[in-house]
């Protein structure tokens, strides 16, 4: 927990925790995470305004709700995609599968050689995916994330938990935007990569392995951005993009907003978690750039729904697709700016 000296926890106490309300890290597998933080935090990225309008606003116009319905159709229908589950398993392995169909059917030839798709194992076996399009420049490898996580959960793990919010619909909304930059033959500056995390609820396990990971290699991140919940928007409220403030970068998160206003239809509205509430987190721990969006202000997205076996498409009307889809322009104004054309 934020704030707290590390305590020993068996699985239920984590699971018990969880129910309580209480915010945790699970740094079990990796005690050494920001051990370099100190020395990145002096040489801070700098990012230019905005200026490939005509190559986003082009690979924007492709985009489409089909693919990510069809996708959270089948994604959510596992019973669970709880990380230690068998089912958890079977649909990484579904979405895995999905990632390769994608690449192979949007991707040409050449730009397929520049691209490489990974498992990053992890004992509890859901494992974590990256997908990775290298980049040209022989001089510049900071590389340029966008994350979401696939697993779900119930407050309680044996019973049902579709997640078709949390995270289906970020896990879906960055492959969208991931399918739309293949089909537009994408060739990045430098290396971009899309991340599908496993354990997000179990404390952020397999983000904070990858940002080990990373870490350890002395690989540096020109900047990285989180998509968990972009389905919603409430009856009776603004449609908006919400942007998180709090333990986030605040130089790339202004920077996210100047995306927002570029490029989107909907406005953005600042709102905080009031903790590190998802899969950027661990790469702030590590010193890295990272930042988080939602799909309202936090007290506007799903609290009712997520956490259930009611976590559901078909829920309530106030699950929008054409929602999802201004988080998968966004994503796609993210890889080009940053990761350069």
């Amino acid at each position: 927990m934020e704030g707290k000296e590390p305590v020993w926890m068996t699985e239920l106490e984590k699971i018990e925790a969880k129910a309580n309300g209480l915010k945790f890290f699970d740094i079990t597998d990796t005690p050494s995470l920001g051990s370099f933080a100190h020395m990145r935090a002096q040489s801070a990225p700098v990012y230019p305004p905005p200026s490939a309008h005509k190559q986003v606003t082009k690979v924007i116009e492709t985009l489409s709700t089909a693919g990510p319905r069809t996708n959270l159709e089948k994604f959510s229908s596992y019973r669970t995609r709880y990380y230690r589950s068998e089912t958890g398993r079977q649909s990484q392995q579904w979405l895995l599968s999905k990632i390769q169909q994608v690449t192979k059917e949007s991707a040409s030839p050449e730009l397929q050689s520049l691209i490489t798709i990974e498992e990053f194992q992890h004992s509890w076996g859901q494992n974590s995916i990256i997908a990775r399009i290298n980049g040209s420049s022989s001089t510049d490898e900071r590389v340029v994330i966008l994350g979401a996580h696939q697993d779900s959960a119930n407050l309680w793990p044996f019973l049902a938990a579709p997640g078709a919010d949390d995270d289906g619909s970020g896990t879906v909304t960055i492959l969208e935007s991931y399918r739309a930059l293949l089909a537009s033959d994408f060739r990045p500056q430098r290396p971009v990569e899309f991340h599908w995390y496993s354990a997000e609820e179990g404390g952020l396990l397999g983000s904070q392995a990858i940002a080990q990971s990373y870490e350890a290699q002395g690989l540096e991140v020109y900047a990285m951005s989180q998509y968990d919940m972009t389905a919603w928007v409430k009856q009776g409220t603004r449609e908006e993009i919400g942007v998180i403030v709090d333990y986030v970068d605040n130089t790339l998160t202004d920077y996210n907003k100047q995306l927002i206003d570029a490029y989107l239809d909907v406005p953005y509205v600042e709102t905080k978690c009031g903790y590190a509430c998802s899969d950027h987190a661990p790469w702030s721990k590590a010193g890295y750039p990272s930042i988080f969006t939602i799909e309202a202000s936090f007290e506007n997205s799903n609290h009712a729904n997520i956490h259930t076996s009611n976590d559901r498409i078909d829920v309530s009307s106030e699950f929008s697709f054409e929602h999802m889809l201004e988080f998968s322009k966004l994503a796609v104004a993210f890889a080009i700016e940053l990761g350069g054309v």
